[in-house]
């Protein structure tokens, strides 16, 4: 058994997954050490883990709820702005924790683990959550303002990719990563978001390949889990109203915006009207004023429900087209409206349209065009046929918390770092 320290930086949706997968870690007798943001320490403590901060509760608030952060062409640059003070500091943490058994793991941002992988040869394992970091030629990310088009030659689109991170990328994250390189004795580093971030020991991937398929310029020693649906942080919240509001009519349509910071005067305004134009029962999940003001007999408004427990009971999902929340509503069968805002949930809402089973409309929507996508997606026998696929594919799959556990021990096991076990 070894120490396990998990880096998790980002929203909710881009740190539940790791608190899934670190359960069952600590369930067959690891040490879990868990550093990601001051607000999800209650939570990671909750589960037995060591808890270790990455910046200050204050400092990511401000980032969460500044307006730069979800407008597509400031979001980058403004989540690097928080990012980059935290590399040494959060460098300098891990190399106090690091034993002579610890095996790193980390999400996208964690740029001090790979720090620690080249300066003291510790075992790490990046995390990819969803397909849009992996800077493919073969198959180019998509964004609202940066998509290499599909119908060029491969070589020119590799070309343009390269262009990107070296011209746009590294431009941003260069200066204060190399700051933090040269103070370690290390050579600046090129290409940083398109191949440096990825380890050479291990690269996992929390989503399946009939989501997004390999390509053959992604990192040969990458490993696909699926989707990690872990969902359960308030598992109390299914209470006696919403099951009998879930069960006293037609499913209703979820709608949820997650974490994003939105317009939220334009978007329950949208919301208001395409409940009118179709009559639906709906459940919103927000927190805010202008949620709750949608509250009437046909409208439930909660803060948060458990969505793998919630979602088997309803007609469809709109939301912002995080990885997490596409994942449990591909596992529950039912259509999506994805209204992408920001970073990786363009991506997100194209691979969903082109699974089958939902509808891409870029941000703000309009409640006529909500309308006229609910109204269709909820009575297409087609985009019903594919959402049954996508559940069978995952209900007959491993279940993903557990193959992703497995998978960092055996990459331990490869470094010599655990002794001989069934990782079955």
């Amino acid at each position: 058994m070894v120490q396990i320290v998990i880096t998790a930086i980002g929203s909710a949706g881009d740190v539940h997954p790791f608190i899934g997968i670190a359960r069952i870690l600590a369930e067959r007798g690891h040490r879990i050490v868990f550093c990601t943001h001051p607000q999800f320490a209650a939570l990671a403590e909750q589960h037995g883990f060591a808890f270790v901060p990455i910046g200050t509760w204050d400092e990511y608030a401000r980032a969460i709820a500044s307006p730069a952060l979800w407008n597509p062409r400031t979001s980058f640059r403004t989540l690097w702005t928080v990012i980059a003070p935290t590399i040494r500091p959060h460098f300098d943490a891990l190399a106090a924790l690091a034993t002579s058994d610890t095996i790193l793991v980390g999400s996208l941002w964690a740029f001090a683990a790979r720090l620690m992988q080249e300066v003291h040869g510790t075992p790490y394992v990046s995390v990819q959550v969803s397909p849009s970091t992996l800077l493919s030629a073969s198959a180019p990310p998509t964004h609202k303002r940066l998509t290499v088009p599909m119908w060029l030659p491969l070589p020119v689109r590799a070309k343009c990719m390269e262009m990107i991170e070296k011209g746009v990328l590294d431009k941003a994250c260069g200066p204060a990563l190399n700051q933090v390189r040269e103070q370690l004795g290390l050579a600046p580093a090129s290409r940083i978001l398109g191949r440096w971030l990825h380890s050479p020991d291990s690269v996992l991937c929390l989503f399946p390949d009939w989501f997004a398929p390999a390509q053959p310029d992604w990192p040969r020693n990458h490993f696909m889990a699926g989707f990690p649906l872990f969902n359960d942080v308030a598992p109390n919240a299914f209470d006696g109203e919403l099951s009998a509001f879930v069960s006293c009519g037609e499913p209703p349509v979820v709608f949820t915006p997650g974490s994003s910071l939105i317009d939220e005067r334009t978007y329950f305004r949208a919301v208001e009207e395409a409940l009118h134009r179709t009559g639906t029962r709906a459940i919103v999940l927000s927190g805010t004023a202008g949620a709750r003001a949608l509250a009437r007999r046909d409208v439930l408004v909660r803060d948060f429900v458990p969505l793998r427990t919630l979602l088997p009971h309803c007609a469809a999902m709109v939301h912002h087209g995080g990885i997490g929340t596409a994942a449990l509503a591909f596992a529950a069968g039912i259509p999506q409206v994805v209204t992408p805002f920001a970073h990786d949930q363009f991506d997100n809402a194209q691979r969903v349209a082109k699974s089958g089973c939902g509808v891409r409309i870029d941000s703000p929507a309009s409640g006529k065009a909500l309308a006229s996508v609910l109204s269709r997606i909820t009575t297409d026998k087609l985009v019903r046929a594919r959402c049954a696929i996508a559940k069978r594919l995952i209900d007959t799959a491993p279940e993903a918390c557990g193959a992703a556990a497995r998978y960092i021990e055996r990459c331990a096991d490869h470094r010599g770092g655990i002794g001989t076990h069934s990782v079955a």
